[in-house]
């Protein structure tokens, strides 16, 4: 509530301002409450309201950017689990490799991530290379028997 001083001819009054809804407002003048119509319409402050969009999904949508944990492991692919640049390869194509055999490095938020063989295999194919900058759920290379 606002309080205000008038003096009008003389008089004094001690005017109370309550609550402004569209052009009525709450006055309280001496004592006395009053409905008081305002000829122009007063609009309130609000507080903004954040809108944000909806998020998507970067890249394809339908690609899967890892395998599921409760899936079955060892698909034969294996994608990058985040998005940074590959830092050392471990491994060259038709290296035979164990389940847990380190096959690279990816640098990632200044962090260095080793990503390990989730199969035993052979390394079919690699599409990456030192240096490249990959995004997540990009194939970094394919173990297969």
């Amino acid at each position: 509530m606002k309080k205000f001083k008038f003096t009008i001819n003389g008089n004094q009054y001690d005017v109370e301002i309550g609550t402004i809804e569209d052009n009525n407002a709450q006055v309280n003048v001496n004592g006395t409450a009053y409905e008081v119509q305002i000829d122009r319409n007063i609009q309130q402050q609000k507080t903004p309201k954040l809108v944000r969009s909806t998020a998507v999904p970067s890249g394809d949508s339908a690609k899967s950017k890892t395998n599921p944990p409760d899936g079955p492991k060892g698909g034969g692919t294996v994608k990058s689990p985040l998005p940074g640049t590959i830092l050392a390869l471990h491994v060259k194509v038709g290296d035979s490799v164990k389940m847990g055999h380190k096959i690279l490095t990816l640098e990632a938020m200044k962090m260095e991530n080793v990503l390990y063989a989730d199969r035993d295999g052979v390394i079919q194919s690699i599409q990456c290379a030192n240096g490249d900058a990959v995004r997540e759920g990009d194939v970094l290379m394919t173990i297969g028997d």
